[in-house]
């Protein structure tokens, strides 16, 4: 006996049996159970990690930018703290590199050195965020997807009970339950793996926009600071 049968033998029969439901399936419809559970470990596993991750750059973004704006010589403060992955040091990286490039040129233009300096810091505004968010699509196809996987799976189960009712003859409730019983189960994992995958699809895609919009305030902020350092240029 496998594990998973002993498991089904060893649970209560008064009860409802999910190992049961699952080794008494149809193969099609343990293949859409599967890969269902498959789907909502990555999900949970991308919740967990995407929170870890999230909580870590707000603390470590904070830290830097408060250093930055009390720093008396931002340059140096930079050179000291770039280190590591931290978004606003990277904003901080860009925009001095664009600065030296452009006060090195022979004729300095202070209108295209602002929008230059606009558009690279933009450009990592947008980086960031969008390797902050990379696994996000993820939960949204799971969340719209799983469902509709589940309820095929669903109604493979039953078709498959009406093929049995229709081998032995008999159409009483003992025939039928059983696999309409395991059918169902197929749509209640569709929606285990979807709602949990939905619910932090909305939390953590609002925490990108969160996170997107302060870093773009700090870039903002810098960019107004690096403006007036050209105007004594």
């Amino acid at each position: 006996m496998t594990s998973l049968e002993i498991l089904a033998a060893t649970t209560g029969g008064a009860h409802l049996n999910p190992v049961k439901l699952f080794l008494d399936a149809d193969i099609v419809v343990q293949l859409v159970m599967g890969g269902l559970l498959l789907a909502s470990v990555w999900v949970w596993t991308i919740i967990l990690s995407f929170s870890l991750r999230v909580g870590s750059l707000k603390r470590r973004n904070r830290a830097y930018e408060d250093g930055f704006w009390q720093a008396k010589d931002m340059e140096a403060f930079h050179k000291e703290n770039s280190g590591g992955e931290v978004p606003s040091a990277k904003v901080v990286g860009a925009a001095l590199g664009e600065w030296r490039r452009s006060l090195a040129l022979k004729q300095l233009d202070r209108e295209g050195t602002r929008q230059r300096l606009s558009a690279v810091m933009g450009s990592v505004v947008e980086q960031e965020s969008d390797r902050l968010g990379d696994r996000l699509n993820f939960l949204a196809t799971v969340g719209s997807a799983a469902p509709f996987i589940g309820l095929f799976g669903t109604v493979w189960g039953i078709m498959n009970s009406f093929f049995q009712i229709g081998q032995q003859q008999n159409s009483s409730l003992a025939v039928v339950a059983p696999g309409i019983s395991e059918a169902l189960f197929a749509t209640a994992i569709g929606l285990f793996a979807a709602i949990p995958a939905v619910i932090a699809y909305n939390r953590f895609s609002s925490a990108v926009n969160h996170f997107e919009a302060r870093l773009q305030r700090f870039a903002d902020r810098f960019h107004t600071t690096l403006s007036r350092e050209l105007e004594a240029e």
